[in-house]
């Protein structure tokens, strides 16, 4: 068998439904090996929005997405979608081509070591130097993607590799069980909870899977014990519960921190030191970490137990043996939550022009279903959407918190669409996040997708912006024009919108999910208050109660 045909059939039995990417000439044995598979190639415009769409599709299923790009530019067009993947826990397989290896008629043209470059942003990566060995090391690769904690891997197929013959049979993929935590450490968590004054629960990055999900709703439904979520854990648990105190959005001093600083133990489930610390442990400060992995100390995380295996099964595990107790004492956390809700309210209905974030967020969290998915590109209005945006379902709101990159959220939706056909799904992109990756319009028109893009349109590199105003420093260098994003994305073949007074924004975001097709919504938005509100009002507020 022809080793490219073995590689893709390896592919096949790992159930990839998809390749993203863009072939190039050392990669046109694998393309026409694809050519006869049930694989579905994805072309895209760019390198870095395929590996973006295949590490979103990783986060979405469990199963490692896979990208495939040409040697040189190619291969390092994706680094940064690698680690992307690799940061936010995504499991991904990035296929790269290389000149042949065994004979050299061009010299060092195009020549890059992908795989050394790659080995600091993958848990594996490896040249294949024979066909007998694709099997055994795309199972390695895809073993090592997905299992705890997931991240990127890479494996090259050079071309005269590519063309060889070979004999080696597939590899069965084995049966296998996630560990689960040993009893001694349930038993101590649960005695710790029991004994507690007030204990809140923490969800992260961690838990934002289907079963963790599961156990920590019936959990907390059982025990009644309130949450708090990182942006990375949204949705988790169903944040429209009466036992919601806040997203930790901000790393100190917001309303949601008040909870926090009161509590006498945080249960902190999925715990991910990529995002920014949630919370900062002080003196007397008690800490559960129930995880896959032990806990990376540090100055301000240092847990006193830590249960480690399968998170849905230690929740599950722990709320078998649990009590509630009398006496728990939640009400400061409630007026926390008051306090955060009528805050949050303020701006909803904000009539102002240009759209002001509150209202901006209120009026898509309105048009969006239950099950619908927000994909956020990386800006200012990433802090908005994270307080303010209650996300009822797991992995509904695909935010980066951890790379933190901008050019991500429309590959993203594209990739959710791909995922969830039938749910609606949202990209919201700041103009200059967008721009970066823009041209993929053309690729979800060519595929009929079904999406809306909104623009947050300030014709400024906003977030920054903001960073230098707060640091005294005059507005210089972070300012930019625009395309007319209406006939942009006309000219792709998608459909353009401009909003032109803030109340017609929420009929247009439902009107574009009625008609079938892809959707670009220019909003002009209002950051002016971003300092006032993000800053000295919620300090000032929380600080009252």
């Amino acid at each position: 068998m022809k080793a490219s045909d073995l590689f893709v059939k390896a592919l096949e039995a790992e159930g990839v439904e998809y390749i993203f990417g863009i072939p190039g000439e050392e990669n046109l044995d694998m393309l026409e090996s694809l050519r006869h598979s049930t694989i579905k190639l994805i072309l895209t415009r760019h390198e870095q929005a395929a590996g973006f769409m295949a590490a979103t599709y990783g986060r979405l299923t469990g199963k490692a997405g896979v990208c495939m790009a040409t040697l040189g530019p190619g291969a390092t067009n994706f680094v940064t979608a690698a680690a992307y993947a690799q940061l936010g826990a995504m499991p991904m397989l990035m296929v790269t081509g290389q000149k042949p290896v065994k004979s050299s008629k061009q010299g060092q043209f195009q020549i890059v070591d992908v795989v050394d470059m790659m080995n600091p942003l993958t848990k594996f990566t490896h040249q294949i130097v024979s066909g007998d060995n694709i099997p055994s090391k795309i199972r390695e690769a895809f073993r090592l993607a997905q299992e705890e904690r997931p991240g990127a891997a890479h494996l090259e197929l050079p071309e005269d590799i590519a063309d060889e013959d070979t004999d080696a049979p597939l590899l069965e993929i084995s049966d296998h069980r996630r560990p689960i935590a040993e009893e001694k450490g349930i038993r101590h968590a649960v005695e710790m909870i029991e004994q507690a004054k007030s204990p809140i629960i923490l969800v992260g990055a961690g838990a934002n899977r289907k079963l963790p999900s599961k156990m920590l709703s019936e959990f907390s439904a059982k025990t009644g014990i309130p949450f708090i979520t990182t942006q990375m854990g949204k949705g988790v648990i169903d944040e429209s519960s009466e036992l919601f105190i806040g997203n930790t959005t901000l790393s100190d001093g917001d309303f949601v921190h008040r909870a926090i600083d009161s509590a006498d133990l945080i249960i902190n489930v999925g715990h991910d030191v990529v995002e920014k610390p949630p919370f900062f442990m002080r003196e007397g400060s008690k800490v559960i970490h129930i995880n896959f992995n032990s806990a990376k100390v540090d100055p301000v995380y240092f847990p006193q137990v830590e249960v480690l295996g399968d998170i849905a099964n230690s929740i599950w595990q722990i709320k078998e043996r649990i009590s509630p107790q009398g006496h728990w004492d939640f009400s400061y956390f409630m007026t926390v939550r008051s306090h955060m809700d009528a805050h949050i309210l303020e701006g909803a209905d904000d009539g102002r022009w240009p759209v002001y974030p509150q209202r901006l967020v209120a009026d898509i969290r309105a048009a969006m279903p239950d099950d619908g998915i927000i994909a956020l590109d990386n800006g200012v209005y990433k802090i908005w959407f994270a307080r303010n945006y209650r996300a009822k379902k797991p992995n509904t709101v695909l935010l980066d918190n951890a790379l933190a990159t901008m050019g991500a959220g429309l590959p993203s939706a594209m990739a959710a669409h791909l995922v969830y056909p039938n749910k609606a799904v949202t990209a919201i992109c700041g103009d200059g996040g967008f721009m970066m990756n823009s041209q993929e319009l053309e690729t979800a028109v060519r595929l009929n997708m079904h999406l809306t893009v909104v623009i947050l349109r300030d014709d400024a590199y906003g977030m920054i912006k903001w960073k230098q105003a707060n640091m005294d420093f005059a507005n210089y260098g972070l300012d930019y024009g625009n395309p007319d994003f209406v006939k942009y994305a006309q000219s792709y073949g998608a459909k353009g919108h401009r909003v032109e007074a803030t109340e017609d924004l929420l009929p247009l975001l439902k009107r574009c999910q009625e008609e079938h097709g892809v959707h670009l919504i220019d909003v002009p938005v209002d950051y002016s208050d971003n300092d006032r509100i993000l800053n000295q009002e919620i300090r000032e507020l929380s600080q009252k109660i």
